[in-house]
């Protein structure tokens, strides 16, 4: 795990998950079977304010980790909130990968040359994304620490 942690910091494992879901809040706009992008259509915009919840995750850790504080009731609750939404990118997982089971149904239509790539990257973004937040979860119990609010006002010193 030591070498993972060399090459994955918590930096490079911030940014990873930024651009991971920047390309897929993109691509959420793309009609796979039309090779056209939908911005008008009010559902393609139900993902990319779920992963408001994640922005917020990856800014506190960032936040918590360079400042070096202790976890707060706060970030728990974003924390347990994001645990929901890993259901939810299985769920787009498995989505998009019926997707790609589904081209043979389509022998008859038109389909764009972009299918088989776009939705081959896209699943295998989907699937990359909770594996780095689990990752992500380990590395802010291990450098933030556990939540144990049990005792936080005997560990909270205002004077430093």
């Amino acid at each position: 795990m030591n070498a993972l942690t060399k090459i994955f910091n918590w930096k490079r494992t911030i940014v990873a998950s930024l651009v991971v879901l920047l390309i897929l809040i993109v691509s959420n706009f793309y009609g796979i079977y039309t090779n056209k992008f939908y911005f008008l259509k009010p559902s393609n915009y139900i993902f990319p304010l779920l992963t408001s919840i994640h922005f917020l995750y990856l800014y506190v850790v960032w936040f918590k980790i360079s400042e070096d504080e202790l976890p707060d009731p706060k970030m728990r609750n974003v924390e347990l909130a994001l645990y929901g939404l890993i259901a939810i990118y299985a769920f787009k997982i498995y989505g998009t990968a019926m997707m790609l089971t589904s081209i043979s149904e389509y022998t008859e239509h038109v389909i764009p040359a972009s299918f088989k790539p776009f939705v081959i990257s896209t699943l295998v973004l989907y699937s990359v994304l909770p594996l780095m937040t689990l990752y992500l979860f380990w590395l802010r119990k291990r450098l933030v620490g556990p939540y144990n609010f049990e005792n936080y006002n005997n560990n909270l010193n205002i004077w430093q």
